[in-house]
């Protein structure tokens, strides 16, 4: 504990001196230290820098021994002095104080202590604390079946400043008045995905279920609607996996693909709206011209029958269509 006489010096000043400042004059062997000269604490007023390293070399067993404990969270970690390379300089912090009681003109001055330590081994050490001690945040995640949507719970994690760390066990390798327990504040950490976002993602979900030929619409993780589809014919299946809705058009315009199964009308195109335009009333993409469409081939509801794309009975895929924003999330599935 730092002692109350240091915390009442209002003038003092804590100096950390190299051992000759520039320009400084050599001290004499018989030379005194001005009177309110210490060194963490001890008092070396009136004494040469010889003596002053003798009365100092008493810090050195507390400097250079023994460990600096870490606690928190329950947990115990130690740094060995040994481990930290820690070493006193009782001359070069006599020779500071010397100059420091020149350069005061009489005011209290207490200086640093001649303490080295290896900081390589102090950062490592308050790194392998902050990684024993941390704890990441868990992120909400939105989950999408095609039965179901849900979203998981959020959890805050925890952590400590590593760097801030290594500097308070350096202080307390350097400085014997201070305590040699450290229980660094454990910091939250917050997820970057909470909850209400996560929801706010799927607040709209399609889900289409091949094998049922049915169609999900869930709002806010509820199923709200369900309508039968078609879906690709085998040898031009439905891709299954997880898409978004790309785009929506009112009586889309057909961009007939060159394929064999267009017939002389591959590579065309059909106005919207028009008889021989299949994609009827409304167009919702999806991927690589695979999309949700209404048909005018009713009968096809509930078969796989189409080239790719997912069909509705047109006043379904109307109704679908006021309902479901760009961007959507869609899962298609067996």
């Amino acid at each position: 504990m730092i002692p109350r006489r240091i915390l009442l010096a209002c003038c003092a000043v804590v100096l950390a001196l190299t051992a000759t400042p520039a320009g400084a004059t050599p001290p004499l062997p018989t030379e005194p230290i001005a009177a309110g000269v210490t060194a963490a604490g001890v008092d070396l007023s009136g004494l040469t820098t010889d003596q002053a390293a003798q009365r100092l070399e008493a810090l050195r067993a507390r400097l250079e021994d023994g460990t600096v404990t870490v606690r928190a969270a329950d947990l115990l970690f130690k740094l060995k002095t040994s481990d930290a390379n820690v070493a006193f300089d009782a001359q070069l912090t006599a020779r500071r104080a010397l100059y420091a009681g020149r350069a005061a003109g009489g005011a209290p001055v207490d200086v640093a202590l001649g303490v080295t330590d290896s900081q390589d081994a102090v950062q490592a050490f308050a790194g392998r604390v902050a990684k024993r001690l941390g704890r990441p945040a868990r992120d909400a995640k939105a989950v999408i079946s095609l039965h179901k949507v849900r979203v998981t719970h959020s959890a805050d994690g925890r952590g400590i400043d590593a760097t801030a760390l290594a500097r308070q066990i350096s202080k307390a390798l350097a400085d014997p008045r201070v305590g040699r327990v450290l229980e660094p504040k454990l910091q939250k950490v917050k997820p970057k995905v909470t909850a209400a976002a996560a929801r706010k993602s799927v607040s709209t979900v399609i889900t289409v279920d091949q094998s049922e030929f049915t169609l999900r619409l869930f709002k806010d993780l509820k199923v709200v609607k369900t309508y039968k589809v078609a879906v690709g014919q085998p040898q031009y299946p439905t891709p299954n996996g997880r898409f978004a809705v790309q785009d929506k058009q009112v009586n889309p315009v057909w961009s007939v693909p060159n394929s064999p199964w267009a017939g002389e009308l591959g590579g065309t195109t059909v106005e919207g709206g028009s008889a021989a335009n299949p994609l009827k009333a409304r167009w919702m993409g999806l991927v690589d011209g695979v999309g949700i469409h209404g048909t005018g081939e009713d009968a096809s509801i509930g078969s796989r029958a189409s080239h790719g794309c997912i069909r509705m009975h047109v006043p379904d895929v109307i109704k679908l269509f006021a309902r479901v924003p760009v961007g959507t999330p869609v899962l298609i599935g067996s």
